[in-house]
């Protein structure tokens, strides 16, 4: 059993990432995650030693994020807290703009869309991963993932027009 505390703890910091990335909210996510180690601790026995034991982690923190999403009904905002609380100096000033507005462009994409983007891009998991903890097809995967980049990237472009959410 000890064996098996040891993995789950080393997925934490990974898990909290996914979280926030997740939520915007730094609480919300904290939540989230002490929700889902709560969750793989009490059923741990469930979990087969064939698999991934992050991907199992990582879907059990992405099934909690959705059903709480389903009780609230509605998208998280995006705080603009987000950025240091420190006014940033004219040579930090456009990256964190640019970083603000990438986290808005992505905050803006259908949540299956997100879903996959940051479990590939943030998380650094191979499709094969993202695939086994989202229980998706690999095929779909990598088309979401596709989608995900084009309009991110169509978003995120210089002169882009203001955001608004893609559906």
């Amino acid at each position: 059993m000890s064996q098996i505390l040891d993995e789950i703890e080393e997925c934490v910091p990974a898990l909290r990432r996914y979280a926030r990335a997740l939520t915007h909210d730094a609480d919300h996510a904290d939540d989230l995650v002490q929700d889902c180690l709560e969750r793989a601790i009490r059923k741990r026995a469930l979990w087969k030693p064939s698999g991934s034991l992050r991907s199992w982690m990582f879907r059990i923190l992405l099934n909690l994020y959705r059903n709480d999403m389903r009780r609230r009904r509605h998208a998280p905002d995006l705080p603009l807290d987000v950025l240091a609380a420190d006014p940033p100096g004219p040579d930090t000033q456009s990256g964190r703009l640019a970083l603000a507005e990438t986290a808005r462009a992505m905050q803006s994409l259908p949540a299956e869309q997100r879903e996959v983007l940051l479990l590939v891009a943030v998380e650094q998991m191979s499709y094969a991963e993202a695939a086994e903890v989202l229980s998706l097809p690999l095929g779909t995967i990598m088309s979401r993932l596709g989608r995900a980049r084009a309009t991110l990237r169509r978003l995120t472009e210089a002169g882009a027009p203001k955001l608004r959410s893609v559906k």
